[in-house]
């Protein structure tokens, strides 16, 4: 029997399900064998007013709503009422399929938010999605930065994500228009993102982006071709030995860390530095945040 309220398993979402987010509010039972679930007219039932997600895929929509037909709703939804019938806090797809599915009905649970919590779930919701975009991504924590007045810190908890991690994710949303719209349809990936975002104009970014969709240029071709731009020092003539597998894996390791250049230079007696680029006093600040180190 197909399973019509599959659970997603995008490594890119939450650190938790929305069944854990619920049980952070007080007062709620996330135990959904311990309320009971009512059929309630499908006439009478909105979207979440706070809903992020403005499209749906329809042939996935389609394949559900088969599947409703079928089998019916497995899991209920789980609505708030409202002053005109009740409103929806998750479950909005298998709302969207039912309609499709020309039923009249669908099993719910009724809850009591505030206006907080219901857009605290759905953005949450959102961010289970398996086909979330890096830029959608981005736009979730923004929002549950902006509209809950959370730090970034607040946020790497309640996702079980790394500070760093969102603040890359975050960085993103600087991209000019068309790059984000590449990054969006999944034309851009989040490395060659990330690597435009290292250009000191930035009025060449969607230009250099758009040069990158249309010859399939590599993150690492993109990184050359933005230190060109950066009118970046040539390198010494001089004969650099080779790096070990391991101080590679360490750079690489690095500039994902700190989402900027890195450069580790070693001795023939073991000795070496390591050389972290940064762009801007806010950058180093970044920089040293990452490090745990405060400047008075």
């Amino acid at each position: 029997m197909p399973n019509n309220n599959k659970t997603s398993k995008n490594g890119k979402g939450l650190g938790k399900g929305i069944d854990a987010i619920f049980s952070d509010f007080e007062g709620q039972n996330v135990d959904a064998t311990e309320e009971n679930v009512l059929d309630l007219r499908i006439s009478e039932i909105r979207p979440n007013p706070y809903q992020p997600r403005e499209e749906f895929d329809e042939d996935a929509l389609q394949d559900l709503a088969n599947s409703i037909k079928e089998n019916g709703v497995f899991q209920p939804i789980i609505v708030r009422q409202s002053v005109n019938g009740y409103e929806i806090i998750a479950g909005e797809r298998r709302f969207r399929a039912s309609k499709i599915a020309d039923k009249k009905t669908i099993p719910a649970i009724v809850r009591d938010l505030d206006e907080r919590q219901m857009l605290e779930i759905a953005v949450l919701e959102n961010l289970q999605r398996e086909d979330l975009s890096p830029i959608e991504e981005a736009e979730a924590y923004d929002t549950l930065i902006k509209k809950l007045n959370i730090t970034q810190e607040e946020v790497s908890k309640r996702l079980g994500k790394s500070r760093p991690y969102i603040a890359n994710y975050l960085r993103l949303l600087n991209l000019p228009p068309m790059s984000k719209k590449y990054l969006k349809q999944g034309k851009l990936s989040m490395g060659q993102a990330r690597t435009l975002l290292g250009l000191q104009d930035k009025e060449k970014i969607d230009y250099i982006a758009k040069m990158v969709v249309q010859k399939g240029i590599t993150v690492r071709e993109l990184e050359k071709i933005v230190a060109e731009a950066n009118n970046a020092k040539p390198r010494s003539l001089k004969r650099v030995a080779p790096k070990s597998p391991f101080v590679k894996a360490s750079v690489e390791e690095l500039i994902s860390k700190f989402d900027t250049q890195v450069d580790i230079s070693e001795n023939k007696d073991g000795h070496g530095k390591i050389q972290i680029d940064f762009k801007s006093t806010d950058d180093l600040n970044r920089i040293l945040d990452i490090l745990g180190i405060s400047i008075d």
